[in-house]
């Protein structure tokens, strides 16, 4: 009896020093699991779960390695297109803005793939894992606020297109995008804030995990629920849910618009728009959901967020180079074979010209158009 009620007094110590303990978070938040995602793969008993793990771990690193070839290419590729190639219309900014945004994060993905490829074993040191976290975020926003973005601008330009007309500019898309970064970055801090690294007790790995626990609140835990549920919350409704409500109300007046008055002559630069913010929200869907049931991790299986939060993270880091490949596919009808990938991607890039039909259909003396459909290569 003493020593069954030793061990049970152990184990009681044990389990509330894992609760109060920072050195063992329930954070799984981006690649960056928490000492109890390596411990439980390093000491769990359940050889198909770990081998489940492994795989998981295993496809992560595939899909990252992948994103990151095709994601510096490709971005580079329209990024070079647009700079060198392209007259600066209002569309050919836009896409400007979301390659530099996808460019960016794509250069330091290697230290991610490396981490996760390494047993999440973060060997780059604690600034280099807050930058690395920010700059998944920031990619998040900028892209979603760049979509909202060009919603209102293509909206503005079906609803008034006279005045779209006179006053749509480059200068005036030159003038948003900083900011669009400016407020990207203001909602991406909390990862400059949060993001820690920390030696592992048990494997000696170097962890990058959201370490909730400042040094004034080391041991309260309700404070460090509060911090938490509050970044993930803000991340999905300013991240997710009020840019697809935009996104989703610009569109349906627009496609009604165009409905009802037949004015659009071509229906590619809006097939490419809804394929790209389509995109967008197949990638990011699953991660914010993610997110937050593992706000909730006491109630959800350990597994499903060890094994899940991985694979969804990978699948948003893999929207970073979604775009340029959708600019090629949707850029011409491919039954053309004659053009080249260069030459789909500038057609796909090109200013459309919905918002000057609907001008001329206003009126019928109205003057040339100042943003003309852009030559091919």
């Amino acid at each position: 009896m003493d020593s069954e009620q030793g061990a049970s007094t152990q184990q009681a110590i044990a389990v509330l020093f894992t609760t109060m303990s920072p050195n063992n978070l329930t954070d799984y938040d981006y690649y960056g699991f928490d000492h109890n995602y390596v411990i439980t793969e390093e000491l769990s008993n359940k050889e198909s779960t770990y081998d489940t793990r492994a795989i998981a771990r295993i496809l992560t690193v595939f899909i990252y390695s992948i994103t990151c070839l095709l994601g510096l290419v490709g971005n580079g590729v329209v990024i070079g297109i647009i700079v060198f190639k392209m007259k600066k219309s209002v569309n050919a900014i836009w896409f400007l803005n979301l390659a530099v945004a996808d460019f960016l994060f794509n250069v330091f993905l290697p230290l991610t793939i490396s981490y996760t490829a390494l047993g999440y074993n973060w060997v780059f040191g604690k600034g280099m894992c807050k930058v690395n976290s920010f700059l998944l975020i920031l990619n998040m926003y900028t892209s979603v606020f760049s979509l909202a973005t060009i919603s209102i601008d293509r909206c503005i330009s079906v609803v008034f297109p006279v005045w779209s007309q006179n006053h749509r500019s480059p200068k005036i898309a030159y003038s948003l995008c900083p900011l669009i970064w400016t407020l990207g970055i203001l909602m991406s801090s909390p990862s400059l804030v949060f993001r820690d690294t920390e030696t592992h007790r048990y494997t000696g790995n170097v962890v990058c995990f959201n370490n909730y626990y400042l040094p004034n609140s080391l041991h309260d835990r309700s404070v460090h629920d509060m911090r938490h549920v509050t970044v993930n919350v803000t991340r999905f409704l300013a991240g997710f849910v009020m840019p697809m409500a935009i996104i989703t109300v610009c569109y349906m007046i627009i496609i009604f618009r165009l409905r009802r008055n037949r004015l659009a002559k071509s229906k590619r630069p809006l097939r490419i728009i809804i394929a790209i913010i389509m995109t967008f929200f197949l990638c990011w869907c699953p991660y914010h959901i993610f997110n937050l049931l593992e706000t909730q991790h006491r109630w959800v299986l350990g597994p499903v967020l060890e094994i899940g939060l991985p694979i969804v993270t990978a699948i948003a880091v893999a929207n970073s180079c979604m775009n340029p490949i959708l600019y090629v596919f949707m850029g011409q009808d491919f039954k053309k074979f004659k053009m080249t990938l260069l030459s789909r991607m500038v057609n796909a890039l090109s200013e459309d010209t919905v918002h000057s039909s609907l001008a001329r259909r206003s009126f019928t003396k109205a003057s040339s158009m100042t943003e003309k459909e852009t030559i091919l290569l």
